[in-house]
């Protein structure tokens, strides 16, 4: 099956507005990050398309970024030549949700519920993920849930997921540093499957930057595989 995995991303973690400018996918983030005020291209792109991209971002109040993909190669290279600089290269992991169901959560170590409680919110904010991001998360319209982590009865954690044509992805997952290492990014994933399953999906994926070692190795550990990357490019 080939899945369009930036559209699970937009279904699951959506920008405030999108605007077809060209051969260019726009979006408005408002505040809420480079998964959400990027723009990807859709046909093939000429200078002008790229300065008219160019032009609309500035207008919208957000920085020149665009989202590259492994078939953008052209595309990579000439946002380079014009002094874009990489950023934060990305992998996407997925699996069977049967695949993280065949070992029971611990009881009272993750709870889902949707609205996020206070303490939820205060982990995310701790973590540099804010009311934009927080904002992000509201504006999903499919089925979605919030992951509240607990440790030695202690809140340790929260993460959100939400289902796009059957995909499940996981974003926003963050650890209290007190409660690092304990196995709870290992439940959070498997919490994820069981909720995943329960509403109807038959994948779950999450994405994270190359450069984090510790989530890289972790999905590695559950056996979930690699099945895309992307990265940006940003003119400072």
């Amino acid at each position: 099956m080939t899945v369009d995995w930036a559209a699970v991303v937009d279904g699951t973690w959506p920008a405030a507005w999108y605007e077809q400018l060209g051969p260019f996918l726009l979006r408005e983030g408002q505040g809420g990050g480079s998964r959400v005020s990027a723009a990807n291209r859709t046909g093939p792109v000429t200078a002008t398309d790229i300065e008219a991209a160019e032009a609309a971002m500035l207008a919208m109040g957000q920085k020149r970024i665009f989202c590259l993909r492994p078939h953008d190669a052209d595309l990579d290279e000439t946002l380079a030549q014009r002094g874009y600089e990489v950023l934060d290269p990305v992998n996407i992991y997925a699996c069977p949700v049967s695949q993280l169901t065949d070992q029971p959560v611990p009881p009272v170590t993750v709870f889902c519920l949707w609205e996020p409680l206070a303490i939820m919110r205060e982990i995310w904010t701790q973590g540099g993920i804010g009311p934009a991001r927080l904002a992000v998360m509201e504006r999903a319209t499919g089925p979605k849930t919030g992951l509240l982590l607990r440790h030695r009865d202690q809140p340790a954690g929260t993460a959100y997921v939400a289902i796009h044509d059957g995909i499940a992805m996981l974003h926003a997952l963050e650890i209290v540093p007190a409660h690092r290492r304990q196995g709870l990014g290992q439940w959070a994933m498997r919490a994820a499957a069981f909720w995943a399953l329960d509403n109807g999906a038959h994948t779950l994926s999450v994405i994270c930057t190359k450069a984090n070692t510790g989530a890289n190795a972790l999905y590695h550990s559950l056996g979930m595989e690699h099945v895309g990357e992307y990265h940006y490019r940003q003119l400072v």
